[in-house]
């Protein structure tokens, strides 16, 4: 489909051309002059043999409109081609801008797709200042496409910093083919006509690495398919391009060749590539080995109960996977334990879960109960929990667990400066090196607590709800955010706010003594009184 649209555009930019357009334009009028000539002739000849004739019954005789100028059908014409070139040609961004050199590397090492790409943007002289530069994605990369950073390169040499640029989806299906998804990246300051900067993107692609084959045996190594272009999907017009694709190993079985394309090791190039059109597109696949761990956790669930009495309690519900190539055949245990190289190579045995440091009574369990193969390091500046599951996990296979800790309050809960008191703590999954495909995250706040808002630095499904604990009254608001397909880079501070009044901390102490109090005085109303039943004395 994308060279049906590439062949489609060159075709299209061919005639758009400004010499075929007045080649069109020249042919249409002089056909439609002649054309005009000819029924002048025709019309100016009826219009005389009807001059002629006299009605008898009409004392009113009837007159024909003279034909239009050549001139204003010539013009017709011109206008006719000109707006049918323009609406067949595909929609050229507004600010004009050119693409000198883009450099794409896909970074394929890991079960998780990582693609950084430079782009050096230059502004004509020509054009307006540009306050945005766009980037497009295939509908399936924008199906798969977990985050998108940029930044912009300013200074020179050793005084050359990265300043951060906000980046946004854009709502133009209408003007880009093929429905390629178009987002933009908006400038710090404008790009003024003639200058040139040089911008950084950075984005990840989860479910990308196709297993092939679908099922491997105990023994086998997990091959992967990974379908990408050769070329620079872009609206604008890239003067120079060159595409790098790293595997994890030197074993690849095959990939596609686009000439010039050269391989060394377990890297592939494909370029250098020059003066191609917008939205250019060249398919390629390539399949090599990667036995890392797909590990996707299905569901992840975490409750943060925040308490004002000095602890923050997290509870983390755990749905894992094995994202990678189904296991087949029977498993042997005797085998994978003693040829743990060969035996389950992309099979995975344990996980790194990097916690909140200070954290405290750390727990790892599941249904059946606690799982005591887990270790844990901590100190002042981060905290790794090192654990097991029950069983090795393969392709397709799955478990649950749940890890608890706590954490101290002063670490977490601030004060800002309009009274009100927030809590920051940090989004995404601890455990290192996998994908979230539901996570959800709800903040436990204080009973009393009032006009909560998170602030979170992208964008994420948010709403309210009621939780209700031990000696509660009228319940615990609850803050509940949820994102789909998350990642590492996800793993960043947010920050909730909420109004709090002080004496709602004296509620429970007070209930719990109103409580002791009404017990002691039943007590004492118990023993004094007399219940029991004697025998009336006679009058």
């Amino acid at each position: 489909m994308w060279m049906r649209r590439e062949l489609r555009h060159l075709a299209m930019a061919r005639r758009n051309s400004l010499t075929t357009v007045i080649a069109d334009v020249w042919d249409k009028a002089k056909h439609l002059r002649e054309a005009a000539e000819e029924e002048e002739r025709h019309v100016c000849k009826a219009w005389k043999i009807s001059s002629q004739v006299v009605r008898p019954e009409t004392t009113t005789t009837a007159t024909m409109a003279p034909p239009l100028p050549t001139s204003i059908l010539l013009l017709l014409a011109v206008a006719f081609t000109v707006a049918a070139a323009t609406a067949t040609s595909p929609t050229a961004p507004e600010d004009g801008i050119r693409v000198v050199s883009a450099e794409k590397r896909i970074d394929l090492t890991g079960p998780i797709v990582k693609v950084y790409l430079t782009l050096k943007v230059h502004n004509p002289a020509t054009g307006s200042d540009a306050s945005h530069v766009l980037i497009a994605f295939t509908p399936l990369e924008a199906q798969h496409l977990a985050i998108v950073k940029a930044t912009r390169a300013e200074g020179k040499r050793k005084k050359k910093v990265y300043v951060p640029l906000p980046v946004e989806p854009v709502d133009l299906a209408a003007n880009a083919p093929d429905g390629a998804r178009l987002y933009s990246v908006s400038l710090s300051a404008p790009l003024r006509p003639s200058e040139t900067t040089t911008m950084e993107v950075f984005y990840v692609l989860t479910h990308s690495l196709e297993p092939f084959p679908a099922e491997i045996t105990q023994s086998e190594s997990q091959l992967v398919y990974y379908r990408d272009s050769a070329l620079l999907l872009s609206p604008y017009h890239v003067l120079e391009q060159v595409t790098y694709v790293k595997m994890p190993s030197n074993r690849v079985e095959s990939f596609t060749r686009v000439d010039p394309t050269a391989r060394s090791g377990p890297e592939v190039k494909y370029g250098t590539y020059k003066d191609q059109l917008p939205y250019a597109y060249s398919p390629i696949l390539v399949h090599h080995e990667n036995n890392h761990p797909f590990a996707v956790v299905e569901e992840l669930v975490r409750k943060v109960e925040i308490s004002h009495w000095g602890n923050v309690q997290v509870t983390e519900q755990y749905k894992l996977k094995h994202g990678g190539a189904r296991h087949k055949g029977v498993f042997s245990r005797l085998e994978y334990q003693s040829r743990q190289s060969i035996s389950g190579a992309s099979s995975f045995k344990n996980l790194l879960a990097r916690l909140p440091p200070r954290v405290h009574s750390v727990y790892y369990r599941d249904e059946i109960g606690n799982i005591s193969s887990s270790n844990l390091r901590t100190d002042s500046h981060k905290s790794e929990l090192e654990f097991e599951p029950r069983y090795p996990l393969f392709g397709g296979w799955h478990c649950t667990f749940t890890i608890g800790y706590g954490m101290p309050l002063q670490d977490f809960l601030f004060e800002s400066e309009d009274g009100r008191r927030f809590a920051n703590l940090t989004f995404g999954c601890p455990l290192l090196n996998t994908v979230v495909d539901d996570l959800t995250i709800k903040i436990v706040l204080p009973e009393g607590s009032k006009s909560p808002q998170a602030v979170v630095p992208f964008l994420t499904e948010q709403h309210l709800e009621t939780s209700y604990s031990y000696l509660d009254v009228v319940g615990r608001t609850t803050v509940v955010l949820k994102k789909k397909n998350v990642v590492g880079e996800h793993n960043v501070p947010f920050q909730v706010y909420y109004e709090f009044n002080p004496v709602f901390m004296l509620a429970e102490p007070l209930m719990l003594i109103s409580a002791a109090l009404l017990f002691f005085v039943a007590c004492i109303a118990y023993l004094h009184m007399d219940l029991s039943i004697g025998k009336s004395q006679a009058s």
